[in-house]
């Protein structure tokens, strides 16, 4: 990663996304999850205060380094145990089968190859383990959709590789992953930038 993706994004991203909205999409994103998790793009740790008390803990991966310094207070008040375990999300450090629960929080818009990212979590998920996500991604809206796509070679030069016209559902899928659960809509904010896709998906 350049200066400019590991020291700037990371801190604009906080400042745009811990807003209220923002924090009660957390909380309902995180509310199912248990056991051991692991979180791909930690970032600053946002996600921290919403774990919920069944989350015995947590391995983080996320390429920005400075990611550990803005998530410093958070990870003191969490009671929640959170280990640095990677950078790379198309290479998980976990093993086989060893984990509960994975989260990704408007995280795959960014991964360079998300496919082989999914594939990942499949393969590290125990059987009947989930993903837990909320990303933004390409609208099913014609005119929204043609915006994004325009608009996206911008977006990946300043917002740290962000697309915003990735087809989030068939991603999952295609990583045979089933989805339990799936919510779109238009968060607030442009709608080239807003439609959401949240919900749940399993290792089948």
């Amino acid at each position: 990663m350049g200066w400019y993706s590991d020291q700037v994004v990371p801190r604009v991203l906080v400042a745009m996304m811990r807003g209220r909205e923002y924090q009660q999409l957390r909380a309902r994103t995180l509310a199912g999850l248990h056991g051991e998790v692991l979180e791909i793009g930690f970032g600053a740790g946002l996600n921290v205060p919403f774990y919920p008390d069944r989350v015995t803990r947590v391995q983080a991966v996320d390429p920005a380094a400075i990611g550990r310094k803005l998530a410093a207070k958070r990870l003191a008040a969490s009671p929640v145990p959170v280990e640095f375990a990677g950078t790379d999300a198309q290479q998980l450090p976990a093993g086989d089968q060893s984990v509960d629960s994975v989260l990704s929080t408007w995280t795959l818009c960014s991964i360079p190859d998300p496919g082989r990212a999914l594939a990942e979590v499949r393969r590290v998920l125990r059987p009947g383990g989930a993903l837990y996500f909320i990303e933004h991604g390409l609208s099913p809206d014609p005119g929204v959709a043609r915006t994004q796509r325009r608009l996206t070679p911008l977006q990946r030069a300043v917002a740290g590789g962000c697309h915003l016209d990735r087809p989030v559902g068939q991603l999952l899928t295609a990583a045979g992953l089933e989805l339990t659960r799936l919510q779109t809509y238009y968060a607030s904010g442009p709608r080239a930038q807003a439609y959401t896709f949240e919900g749940v998906a399993t290792r089948s």
